[in-house]
């Protein structure tokens, strides 16, 4: 038997593949042909990717980098060896110190991913050019000092004291050696109830943050990151895990921060009522040269004193109302009238300001003068920016949190700035909101039985269960920022600071070198040379732009919802089916993520990378558990993101994830993909079937039943990714799956087999037929795609060529090769793309016309003659306008990657 040998991966491993040397069913197909390797043909075709230009994601140039910027890229198969060095020159040629480190290989050794770190000691340029050579070094490195007690970063503006031990995260943040930030902690309020009745006693309690380990995870020339990891705790108990990670840039004055946070309490009795950041703000100068700083909507900054002079009965004059208005160092009283200078002291000191984003559509300001006093409102408005600055003419510190609006309820708080140290607290979880409620929303109406909870599925789409319904587990990212600055910005660098809060900057690679690289496996860049593909990437924008804008018409806004879209719409009510079972948050189904990120990656545009972010940060935080016997599954679409029974793989799938890390290098991603490289043993917990299976089953690590649909791929997928990034062991069990599965009866068609976790590979079977609409609409496609282009091995190939064939095949093909008729099958549109597989790899025209035709006629999708325009819908039908089309969550996605991945494949074959 011929062999073929796949080239050491970056660790070392070598794997032999067996091969056959003709594709199974070949005369079925119409043709004799060889396999065709048309993925190596397409990549020999793209243009040498040997440096690229980058751009701002925005487009236009960030006035300054706030803190820094990191970014990835991605190079063709055997470009550049691991140990490459690449230099950053800006668009007029001039060098920009870079640091760089690789992410991914490919399986030869070479370099598949490289991130990049510029720092904030050179104003940004329109473009820059990333090629191989030397790095240009900055002119004050990033230095970390690695203590037994704490570790110590100094980025020649900043120093930050990160302590190994104890309650705080930052114990200082100095600047020109004076201290600027103190005593940085998280702070937690628990309450045992909700408070939602008007009986009975609520006990709340405060949790403060507790150290376990800091880690040094880069230490500079241009960026260092400091992980730190521990929990929160009180007198009594130690809950909510979390991880935080600092980032530095050399030259830079700001602090990046990434929390995340784990739930890992009792929903019935724990009740989250605050949540976030506390640090304190050594304060000096004269109380009228204290300032405070909140932005509002859009440039709007509201901007204070402690204690104002401006407005009062007499005047001290012009240039102290400017002075103070700018946010500068008054003159000296003695050159006041003295009829101000004189009774500066019955001059109310307002020392505590609030601002309170409690909804995406409203916030509100309110100060006092201290504790004990009574609240005077400020102003209010709609979204928030979510930055914040308290300080005086020497130093100060600016803070805020992204998404600040989106992740409602929010809360900046000053407290103190009176005094001798004013204390800030960033809430993620706003005090003045309802405690967080995470109770189950139904008692589960007597589905005590699994068959009982079949029969709910049916009418409500729910797949319940007692007792799974649970958040516990579940997480959630935020990112802040913090600055220690020499004094009260002025309104140009406020605007600075929160343009980086609202929209961090990002340098990006435009789409043609992404796809030159041939990275993530079949797509091209948008082509709209004749009117058939025009057709296409119209409605590829019109589908796009709907769900986008969606989100906002229905506010899928919150801390818990921010980033998910839903799932089915009801026409009689005018809404997303937000409380109908199964139909209502998204949770990842069908790969709505897949299909934002091919988007992006054709476009290039921000609002698809911004969109496909968000979504990144949501579905693998809060829809995957993290802690319990449910970690590293995913939860199906539900009212709840955590409340339905189904969890999977197919939602946990790291295929979902990849994206945004390879192109983003975030470290907070990078933790979720390495979680799910060992997540096939939770099937030794949970049999995703239990519920249909007819036959006794006990899981057994050397006979776990796993299908070769849903559940290999999404731990294909992990694998992969895990291979990508270094890992041999990944590398061995998603190359010796692929060969035993591909080795089963009737390979794919099989349905599912039982595979040994120490070999990962499937047993042998007997001949068997189990074919599904979903088994690959979660990343089977991609994932099946790329290891064939990584292998190149036929008998693989020959198996998922056989899938890609039959699904849509006759019922004679399909019992001419397995010996049964699949049946009638859902999603036909969503499986043209894998016709499209099938005929460009055989070089089969017949099959490229069945795809357009399968892809066309839109069973389950979107067909040709689709009305793709929006009704707008108004009051008293509805509570507010809203825009309704005939599309849904499930068929937007699988339109969209049909689409993407037929034009890649076979647009040289679209019909007119």
């Amino acid at each position: 038997m011929e062999s073929t040998r796949v080239s050491p991966d970056p660790m070392g491993t070598v794997m032999t593949l067996s091969r056959r040397t003709l594709l199974r069913g070949a005369a079925a197909t119409g043709t004799a042909a060889y396999l065709l390797d048309t993925t190596t043909a397409r990549a020999a075709a793209r243009e040498p990717a040997a440096e690229t230009s980058l751009t701002w994601l925005e487009g236009a140039t960030p006035p300054a980098l706030a803190a820094g910027v990191t970014f990835g890229v991605p190079w063709p198969r055997g470009q550049f060896a691991k140990d490459q060095t690449f230099a950053l020159t800006s668009a007029d040629g001039a060098a920009v110190p870079v640091q760089t480190w690789p992410t991914g290989y490919w399986p030869d050794g070479t370099l598949k991913w490289t991130a990049h770190a510029v720092g904030a000691e050179i104003a940004p340029a329109a473009g820059y050019r990333l090629a191989p050579g030397s790095p240009a070094a900055p002119a004050a490195a990033v230095r970390v000092t690695d203590r037994k007690d704490r570790v110590e970063v100094d980025t020649g503006v900043i120093r930050c004291v990160l302590p190994r031990r104890g309650g705080e995260l930052i114990s200082a943040v100095s600047r020109a050696g004076s201290a600027v930030v103190r005593a940085a902690e998280l702070v937690c309020l628990r309450r045992d109830s909700p408070g939602d009745d008007e009986t009975g006693r609520i006990v709340t309690s405060r949790f403060g943050s507790a150290v376990e380990k800091v880690t040094v995870e880069q230490s500079g020339p241009v960026r260092a990151v400091v992980r730190v990891d521990g929990n929160h705790r009180d007198q009594r108990r130690r809950w909510l895990p979390f991880t935080i990670r600092f980032y530095f840039y050399a030259g830079s004055d700001g602090i990046r921060a990434v929390h995340s946070f784990v739930f890992d309490g009792d929903a019935d009795s724990d009740f989250i009522a605050g949540l976030g950041l506390r640090f304190r703000v050594p304060m000096s100068g004269e109380l009228h040269d204290r300032h405070i700083r909140f932005a509002g909507t859009g440039d709007g900054i509201l901007g204070e004193a402690v204690r104002g002079i401006t407005g009062l009965r007499r005047d001290p004059g012009a240039a102290v109302r400017a002075a103070q208005i700018a946010g500068q160092l008054t003159p000296p009283t003695g050159t006041w009238d003295t009829r101000v200078s004189s009774r500066l002291q019955y001059i109310p000191a307002f020392g505590d300001y609030t601002l309170s984003q409690l909804s995406a559509d409203g916030f509100q300001i309110s100060k006092r003068t201290s504790a004990g006093h009574g609240w005077i409102g400020v102003d209010a408005g709609t979204r928030a920016s979510g930055l914040g600055y308290v300080g005086g003419p020497s130093q100060g510190c600016a803070f805020g949190m992204r998404d600040f609006w989106q992740l409602h309820p929010t809360q900046l708080d000053i407290r103190g700035a009176a005094g001798a140290e004013a204390e800030v607290t960033v809430w993620w979880w706003s005090p003045q909101a309802p405690p967080m409620d995470l109770r189950f929303y139904h008692d589960g109406m007597s589905q005590d039985s699994y068959p009982e909870q079949l029969e709910g599925l049916e009418i409500t789409y729910e797949d319940y269960e007692p007792g799974f319904g649970s958040p516990y587990g579940v997480a959630r990212t935020t990112e802040l920022m913090i600055w220690a600055l020499d004094g009260t910005p002025p309104a140009s660098r406020l605007a600075e600071l929160t343009g980086a809060v609202r929209t961090p900057p990002l340098l990006i690679a435009p789409p043609a070198h992404l796809h030159a690289a041939g990275v993530f496996g079949d797509w091209s860049p948008v082509d709209r040379s004749t009117p058939a593909r025009a057709e296409i990437e119209d409605r590829l924008d019109a589908i796009f732009a709907y769900h986008h804008g969606q989100v906002d018409q229905r506010s899928w806004y919150g801390f818990w919802n921010y980033g998910d879209i839903m799932h089915t719409y009801d026409g009689d009510r005018h809404v997303w089916r937000y409380d109908v079972g199964g139909y209502a948050w998204d949770n990842s189904e069908l790969s709505t993520d897949l299909w934002l990120w091919y988007h992006y990656l054709r476009t290039g545009k921000a609002e698809a990378f911004r969109f496909a972010e968000a979504m990144t940060r949501h579905t693998g935080e809060v829809d995957v558990y993290h802690l319990g016997r449910y970690r590293d599954l995913g939860t199906r679409h539900g009212v709840q993101h955590w409340a339905d029974s189904a969890k999977q793989t197919r939602i946990s799938n790291a295929g979902y994830r990849r994206f945004h890390y390879f192109l983003t290098a975030d470290e907070r991603v990078g933790d979720l993909l390495r979680d799910l490289y060992d997540s096939e043993r939770t099937f030794l917990v949970l049999d995703p079937i239990r519920k249909i299976r007819t036959e006794p089953y006990t899981p057994d690590p050397h006979a776990l039943g796993i299908s070769t649909g849903t559940d290999w791929g999404a731990l294909a997928l992990a694998w992969l990714t895990e291979w990508e990034r270094g890992n041999a062991d990944a590398g061995r069990k998603l190359l010796a799956s692929a060969r035993s599965l591909a080795a089963l009866p009737n390979g794919f068609v099989q349905g599912g087999g039982f595979i040994d976790l120490d070999t990962a590979t499937f047993n042998p079977d007997v001949a068997k037929v189990s074919v599904g609409s979903l088994q690959a609409v979660f990343g089977l496609v991609e994932v099946c795609s790329e290891i064939i282009a990584l292998t190149g091995d036929a008998e693989f190939t020959d198996a998922w060529l056989q899938y890609c064939r039959l699904y849509n095949g006759t019922a004679a093909e399909q019992q001419a090769e397995t010996g049964v008729a699949f049946g009638s099958q859902n999603l036909r549109q969503a499986h043209a793309r894998l016709t499209a597989y099938a005929a460009v790899r055989l070089n089969n025209a017949t099959l490229a016309a069945r795809a357009w035709q399968e892809f066309y006629t839109g069973h389950a999708g979107y067909p040709r003659n689709q009305n793709w325009a929006s009704t707008r819908v108004e009051g008293p039908a509805v509570l507010k306008p809203v825009d309704e089309t005939g599309f849904s969550a499930n068929a937007s996605a699988q339109y969209g990657l049909a689409a993407i991945q037929c034009l890649a494949l076979i647009g040289d074959r679209l019909p007119g």
